[in-house]
Parts: C-alpha cells; structure tokens; sequence
C-alpha cells in the first residue's frame, strides 16, 4: 500500500513538472518575471511542507519514547519531562526557521533584483 501510493504520488508530480517542463515558452518577458515569483511560492510551499511534516514525525517519535521511558521508570519522569520538552522546542525551533527563511524569499528576496536584471525587466 505505501508502495502504491509513493509510486501515484512520483507519477503526479512528474506529470506536473513534465507539463512545466513542455509548456510553451512566455510570450511576454513580464510573464517570465511572474513564473520567477510563481516558482518562488511553490518552493516555499514545499519547504513549509516537508518542515512541518519532519517537525511533526520528531516531535511524535520523542513524546513515543517519552511516555516509553516513564512507563518503565516512573521515578525518573521529571528528568525525562525536561529532557522532552528541551528537545520538543529545539524541533519546534527548526520548522520556525524554515518559516522565517520562506518569509524572507516570499517578501524580501535577496535574488529578485538580479532575477529580474538577467530576464531584462529592470
């Protein structure tokens, strides 16, 4: 099954990049400089996306070995608890980077004047 759906998965988004790929080249230069920031948001998306996803596979598998961990000394859950909640913030902290990297790209690009210097629309 997971098989499956990794394969249905690679197919779309191959299906997806393939119809980027043959699609017809901008007519207008403008709409080159629209693909860039188009391209920039999807990105973005993505890095979101696979943050999100890591953070919360982390943050699951910690509490997993967390509440493990207690169950089997129970005298040992206030180091264990401290230990945890340390740990979830330094996960935490990494999808937040990933964030504010993503918010600098989306509104202060540091690329976009040279971008759009090298497609002619400055």
């Amino acid at each position: 099954m997971k098989k499956a759906l990794l394969v249905s998965l690679l197919v779309v988004l191959t299906m997806g990049m393939a119809s980027l790929a043959f699609g017809q080249e901008a007519a207008d230069s403008k709409a080159a400089g629209l693909d860039f920031f188009v391209m920039t948001v999807l990105a973005c998306g993505g890095c979101i996306a696979v943050a999100a996803f890591g953070g919360a596979l982390g943050q699951g598998m910690s509490i997993k070995n967390a509440v493990e961990g207690i169950a089997r000394n129970p005298e040992a859950s206030g180091k264990i608890t401290v230990t945890l909640i340390i740990g979830l913030a330094l996960i935490e902290s990494l999808v937040i980077y990933a964030l504010v990297v993503c918010l600098i790209m989306l509104f202060a690009n540091p690329a976009t004047s040279k971008v759009l210097a090298f497609m002619g629309l400055s």
